[in-house]
Order: C-alpha cells, then sequence, then structure tokens
C-alpha cells in the first residue's frame, strides 16, 4: 500500500489528485474499517489512517473519507479550542483550499467564505498569491497553507495575506519546516528536481524552512504567535485523532 502511495503521489498531477483522489481512497477504507482511531473533522473512525507521503510514506496519516492529514486535523481542533472561527460572523480567504474543509466550511452560516488559487481546481477563484486581487482590509481570517515552500518570493506573499487582512483579523500559514535547522534554506540556483527533493524534500518546493519561520511572517508585519497546540492535548487525544506531535501552529494576527 505504501509503495502505491508513494507512486500516485509523485506521478499524478495534483489537479487531478484533488479531483479524483477521494474516490480511490473511500474503495481503499474498505479495508480499515474499525475504531482504533478518528477523523475529527468528518467523524468518521477505522482501524487506522491510510498512509501518506513521499518517501517513505507515513503510516496512520490520511484519513480515506474526506482525506484530512495530521496537520488538517490539528487545525481542525485549534479552530475548534481556540477560535472563534465557528461561532462569529467572519469573511474568510481559503488560499489553496484543502478538499477535507471546502463543504464543511462553505456550510457554516457564519462564514463568508472563498477560496483561491493560480492552478487549484477545487477554488472559486483563479489567483496568484503574489497579487490577490482584493482589496486591502477585506477579511477577517485568511489561511493559507503549505504554499510558502512553493512560491517565488514567500515574503511578498505573506505580505500580500497581510494587506488583506482586516485590522485585528487573523490568519494560519503553514509550511513545511525543519525543527533541526536554525534558518531557513533556499538556493535559487538549485533546479534540477532531484536535487530539489533532496534540498527541500520535493522537486516543486524551492525552500526548506527552518526554526526562522516565525520571524520571517514577522518580516510581513504580523504579530505571530507559535503555538505548540498539540502538545497541551491528552495523549489519548493525539493518539485517537493521529496528530502531528511536533507540529507548530503560526497565527499570525494584523494589529488592530
Amino acid at each position: 500500500m505504501k509503495h502505491i502511495v508513494s507512486f500516485v503521489i509523485k506521478h499524478i498531477p495534483r489537479k487531478y489528485l484533488q479531483l479524483f483522489a477521494h474516490h480511490g481512497a473511500k474503495i481503499m477504507s474498505l479495508g480499515y474499517l474499525g475504531n482504533n482511531v478518528e477523523c475529527p473533522v468528518c467523524e468518521k473512525h477505522y482501524k487506522k489512517f491510510l498512509p501518506y507521503g513521499r518517501k517513505p510514506p507515513r503510516e496512520n496519516a490520511l484519513c480515506p473519507n474526506c482525506l484530512a492529514l495530521e496537520r488538517h486535523r490539528l487545525m481542525w481542533l485549534y479552530l475548534k479550542e481556540k477560535t472563534n472561527f465557528f461561532t462569529h460572523k467572519n469573511k474568510v480567504l481559503h488560499i489553496a483550499p484543502e478538499l477535507c474543509f471546502i463543504k464543511r466550511f462553505e456550510s457554516l452560516e457564519n462564514l463568508e467564505y472563498i477560496t483561491g488559487d493560480l492552478e487549484s481546481p477545487l477554488a472559486k477563484v483563479k489567483m496568484d498569491v503574489h497579487d490577490i486581487p482584493f482589496d486591502e482590509n477585506s477579511f477577517d481570517v485568511v489561511f493559507c497553507n503549505h504554499v510558502m515552500e512553493h512560491v517565488d518570493d514567500d515574503i511578498h506573499c505573506m505580505k500580500e495575506i497581510h494587506r488583506v487582512l482586516k485590522p485585528g483579523g487573523w490568519a494560519i500559514i503553514q509550511s513545511p519546516q525543519d525543527i533541526n535547522r536554525e534558518d531557513t534554506f533556499e538556493d535559487p540556483t538549485i533546479t534540477d528536481p532531484k536535487a530539489r527533493e533532496e534540498a527541500y524534500w520535493q522537486s516543486d518546493h524551492v525552500r526548506l524552512y527552518g526554526r526562522d519561520y516565525g520571524k520571517r511572517l514577522e518580516k510581513a508585519g504580523f504579530n505571530v504567535i507559535e503555538d505548540d497546540f498539540v502538545k497541551s492535548l491528552p495523549k489519548e487525544k493525539v493518539s485517537r485523532f493521529a496528530l502531528p506531535s511536533g507540529e507548530i501552529v503560526y497565527l499570525c494576527q494584523k494589529q488592530a
């Protein structure tokens, strides 16, 4: 199973995975029936989650029903337990929207919910995060996860998110991060896909963030809270939901 997942992720274009992967995952879920793990996003439970990732795929990672990964399950819990996202009137921009969230966020009556992306067939607005096509001070909340490692100028893109947020608004901007590295590594001379995969973990990445990620977000004007939220949760909950043990939630606030 792990070899199949790794092959599919590496060789099938992302836009097709976004459109059709959930059908295949639901078929595979028949072999994972059980009650050892539970997805807090869709509330389905399984013997374990599907493996996911490139090399090697992570065990117990992908919910076969809604396609929530570890980081998505953590974000869902964070939004419910530490924000007003589900209860207050919020205008939301979701950049590179994840399938597991879209219909659920669209169904919330308290949200005005807009999705945007340059290539994703799931997004309603075609947009480049280097030049977000909305006026400044437009949104209460912005989500932009696992995008900054792909863009040419990440600080500029972070500034664009800051620009479209209303004063007092907030964003969650997550990226892959090597916590063993102090400083972000990027080298524009590395253009070969295999070399990029070696340097940045993935062939379409252009940088690998280190522990300075929060400082880079601060350069864009944000007040950044680096929330080690998962460590505040009971071990039983972390295990039940198969949460990522080392992921920090970067809550980025625009000064009121």
